[in-house]
């Protein structure tokens, strides 16, 4: 297995001694997607920001393709793309001006400027809008276009900051396939996300982040093993019932539960085998369920186990 991207023990101080990063470690299979997933606040920009040599850590060491983020950081920038949370364009250039301006500021030569432009255009779904002034792109054009300028000079790592933040649906699954095909062509890429579903689909491992610290790491499949083979959903008289039924449930199994309006949400180590007794207990409260349903775990539960909150809440006081 060959290591990509590489991070030891980063840690990343920012003014009032907020601990944006916290002693992260990861590595990062070449050739694969590696998924840092968590909330906004987590630290995951900041991470980004110190392997693309944006920012210098405070202490800790990593490397991408075996060059040091600090003492190689020129060798690091030649070999990477990046596409941030927000595009990065030239509103006032054509979708093709933007990317023959990124070639050029990557050396790239002229002629192979155009003919890499042409191609991304065209992978992308831009090639009918190349000559169009950038500001009149929908936001998911402006992503693409983002994203092919990042892929302009074949990047053998791609890091990709919350790519589909914004993003409509079907532009959201258009882009998934594309990071999809770049990954199947050899490319590495490191992709944060607060979207479950996308991490889900996309990444072979997932390092879940929470206040600058990983705090579970493993495939989506291994992540969702750690809760057992079901999460119980009920569905309540009114959200009274439900937030008594949530404390009720918790008690009794120590499992933190998912409330939701009148819905109860909550994840059982003994799957069916448990329904029956938890069911009588609610009976004897007098609190039944007007509908119940048995699921697999998703990568929403795994989140809420370990972090006490969903993804998409914010975290006050740290940075991205």
């Amino acid at each position: 297995m060959s290591i990509a991207i590489e991070a030891d023990e980063l840690v990343k101080v920012f003014k009032g001694g907020i601990r944006a990063v916290d002693g992260l470690s990861l590595e990062v299979e070449a050739g694969t997607v590696f998924g840092l997933l968590g909330p906004n606040g987590a630290g995951k920009t900041t991470v980004v920001r110190i392997l693309t040599t944006v920012f210098l850590p405070d202490s800790g060491k990593a490397s991408v393709l075996g060059h040091d983020v600090v003492t190689d950081a020129e060798a690091v920038r030649a070999n990477i793309g990046l596409a941030g949370q927000f595009a990065a364009v030239d509103e006032n250039l054509t979708g093709l001006e933007n990317l023959r301006m990124i070639g050029q500021l990557t050396r790239l030569g002229r002629k192979s400027a155009i003919e890499r432009a042409a191609e991304l255009l065209e992978l992308f779904e831009l090639a009918d809008a190349a000559k169009r002034i950038a500001k009149t792109y929908s936001g998911g054009m402006r992503r693409r276009l983002d994203l092919a300028a990042a892929l302009l000079h074949k990047p053998a790592v791609l890091f990709l900051d919350e790519p589909t933040s914004g993003l409509d649906p079907y532009s959201r699954q258009a882009l998934w396939g594309v990071i999809e095909e770049l990954v199947n062509e050899g490319t590495t890429v490191l992709l944060t996300t607060q979207y479950l579903e996308e991490a889900d689909r996309l990444a072979k491992v997932l390092a879940v982040v929470d206040h600058g610290k990983v705090i579970a790491h493993g495939t989506p499949g291994e992540l969702k093993a750690t809760l057992g083979s079901t999460v119980i959903d009920l569905e309540m008289a009114n959200n009274d019932a439900a937030s008594r039924v949530s404390q009720l449930l918790v008690e009794k199994t120590g499992k933190q539960a998912r409330l939701v309006g009148a819905s109860v949400e909550l994840p059982l180590e003994h799957g069916p085998s448990q329904v029956r007794e938890l069911l009588e207990m609610m009976e004897a409260a007098d609190l039944m369920p007007h509908r119940l349903n048995l699921r697999e775990p998703s990568l929403d539960d795994v989140f809420l186990t370990l972090t006490g909150h969903m993804a998409e809440e914010p975290q006050e006081g740290v940075s991205k």
